[in-house]
């Protein structure tokens, strides 16, 4: 029978390069502390590259620039599936997620239901701030996304760019969705997403 550390070896290159691997995905192949050995080993033997403490990655090696690895964005997402944490983008990583700034932030800034934690990739800070269920309870992609961004630029500050930007997104979003989060928000941004639903009747 293969040792633990072969067989993650062979799932690992069955994964498509680039790909970010959790100690969670080998649970079935033995014990947390004995697949958490074989991916240290593994990591030694160049398979994987340790992006942060339980995130590694099968790099993409590129022949200019060496390995390439996942971006923050990716990480984010990975650490938000494996600790089943629910996320939302907030501030100007929000802004950038809808094209609204073209800065793309270092620090990636979300709220979870999950520890509050700082996790560095790279040069860039992944921050999970512990916010309260009510932040978290939007259902739309796009609308939860606009809520933070929309609080992020302040009440008063939007220019009729930025708003014709957001309601030109908004009407991607599911109508039920749009309107349940509508709900959920300050007044103020009620009054600009509301604008979405009259749009998307025309």
């Amino acid at each position: 029978m293969q040792s633990i550390e072969k067989q993650i070896e062979k799932s690992i290159k069955s994964k498509p390069k680039g790909s970010l691997v959790l100690p969670d995905d080998y649970l079935s192949f033995g014990s947390s502390d004995a697949v958490r050995k074989a991916l240290d080993r593994l990591q030694d033997k160049k398979v994987l590259l340790r992006m942060a403490q339980g995130i590694y990655v099968r790099p993409k090696i590129s022949k200019l620039i060496g390995p390439l690895v996942p971006s923050a964005e990716e990480v984010a997402e990975a650490i938000a599936k494996r600790d089943k944490i629910r996320t939302v983008p907030t501030g100007s990583y929000a802004l950038n997620a809808l094209g609204l700034s073209t800065q793309v932030p270092m620090n990636i800034v979300l709220l979870t239901d999950g520890s509050p934690r700082e996790i560095k990739i790279g040069k860039r800070k992944i921050k999970f701030k512990k916010t309260t269920p009510k932040n978290l309870m939007a259902k739309g992609i796009i609308s939860r996304l606009v809520i933070q961004a929309l609080k992020e630029i302040g009440n008063g500050k939007v220019t009729e760019a930025e708003e014709k930007k957001i309601l030109d997104l908004l009407t991607k979003e599911n109508e039920r969705d749009l309107k349940h989060d509508i709900a959920l928000s300050p007044v103020w941004i009620q009054k600009i997403m509301k604008k979405a639903l009259c749009n998307g009747k025309n």
